[in-house]
């Protein structure tokens, strides 16, 4: 899916969610996460976020991109997003991955997966 498709399958944010996500964004330019930077875009409703991998895991010294998309009725529903980096014992994805990966794009909810964990560390 496109990030233009993806766009515009996003409802409108409500006047609240507006206000909420755009008093965030300066509290997180004022005083940004440690390891954490928020890339600047026009669209106030997906946030692309730089992460660098957490230290003594696989991860570390690496960045990665997470999006998150919020919802039109933001704070009261959560955000979308992916990510459980640090427990992983290889860098490669899970063998489900691909069915995931097509679910989502269909457009189905991560908020509606059913998560299978392939460790017992989480």
């Amino acid at each position: 899916m496109s990030s233009s498709s993806a766009s515009s399958s996003l409802k409108a944010l409500s006047k609240i969610a507006s206000n909420r996500l755009q008093k965030e964004l300066v509290e997180w330019q004022v005083n940004p996460p440690s390891g954490f930077k928020h890339k600047v875009t026009d669209n106030l409703q997906r946030w692309v976020i730089e992460v660098n991998g957490a230290p003594g895991t696989l991860y570390a010294n690496e960045t990665y991109q997470l999006q998150v998309d919020f919802p039109e009725h933001y704070p009261m529903e959560a955000p979308q997003h992916s990510s459980m980096l640090s427990s992983a014992t290889a860098k490669q994805c899970p063998e489900d991955n691909d069915r995931y990966v097509r679910n989502c794009r269909n457009g189905r909810s991560p908020k509606q997966t059913r998560w299978w964990f392939h460790d017992d560390k989480v």
